[in-house]
C-alpha cells in the first residue's frame, strides 16, 4: 500500500449543496477509497490564476491506497463528477464544485499528459501546503519531500508571495460535522 495525500477544493454550489457540504460528501466517499484516512482542517483562500471567481474552501486527506496512481486518478475523477464537476464545461483554474488532486503518491514521481505527481504546483500553493503539513508524517521516507521542505515552501508562499489562507474549521470540527452527516 502507498501513502497518499489528496488536495480537495470547492468554490461553487452543486444543486443545493454548499462547498463545505460538497467537501464533506467527497470525504465520506474517499473513506471507501483510502485506508486509515486522516482529514486536515478546512481553509479558505483567495483564487489563484483565474481571479474572477469566489474564494475557495480547501483541505487535504491522507491515507493508504492499494492500487496504482492512475487507478486512484480514475476513482477521484468519478467522485468529482458525482458532485457536479464537468471538466468539458469549465474554465481552466476557474470555478468548480469539487476538485481533488493527487498531491503526493508515496515517493513516486510521475510525469504523463494525464498525471503529474508530486502535483506540479504543490510547492507554490499555500492552500495546499498548510493542510498537507497537518497530515504529513514526520517520517520523510514515505513521501517525496520532508515536512521541513514543505514548511519552507509554505513560508515562501505566504510571506514572499502574499498568499492569504484562513483556517475556518479545525480538523476535529470538520470530523464532527462529517459524523453529523453520517460519514
Amino acid at each position: 500500500m502507498t501513502y497518499v495525500v489528496l488536495g480537495l477544493g470547492s468554490n461553487t454550489y452543486y444543486g443545493h449543496l454548499s462547498s463545505v457540504e460538497l467537501l464533506a460528501n467527497a470525504c465520506t466517499q474517499l473513506e471507501d477509497v483510502l485506508e486509515d484516512m486522516k482529514i486536515s482542517s478546512l481553509y479558505k483562500s483567495a483564487p489563484m490564476y483565474y481571479l474572477e471567481q469566489e474564494e475557495f474552501f480547501n483541505m487535504a486527506v491522507s491515507g493508504f491506497y492499494k492500487k496504482d496512481a492512475f487507478s486512484l486518478l480514475e476513482e477521484i475523477h468519478s467522485i468529482e463528477a458525482m458532485w457536479g464537476r464537468d471538466r468539458s464545461k469549465e474554465i481552466r483554474n476557474g470555478p468548480r464544485p469539487l476538485d481533488i488532486d493527487i498531491e503526493l503518491f508515496g515517493k513516486e514521481r510521475i510525469s504523463t499528459p494525464t498525471l503529474t505527481v508530486p502535483h506540479e504546483r504543490l510547492e507554490e500553493r499555500a492552500f495546499v501546503l498548510a493542510p498537507l503539513l497537518e497530515l504529513l508524517p514526520q517520517n520523510a521516507d514515505v513521501t517525496v519531500g520532508s515536512p521541513d521542505f514543505y514548511k519552507k515552501k509554505l513560508e515562501e508562499a505566504t510571506v514572499q508571495h502574499k498568499q492569504q489562507i484562513e483556517k475556518v474549521l479545525d480538523s476535529s470540527e470538520f470530523l464532527a460535522m462529517l459524523n453529523a452527516y453520517g460519514g
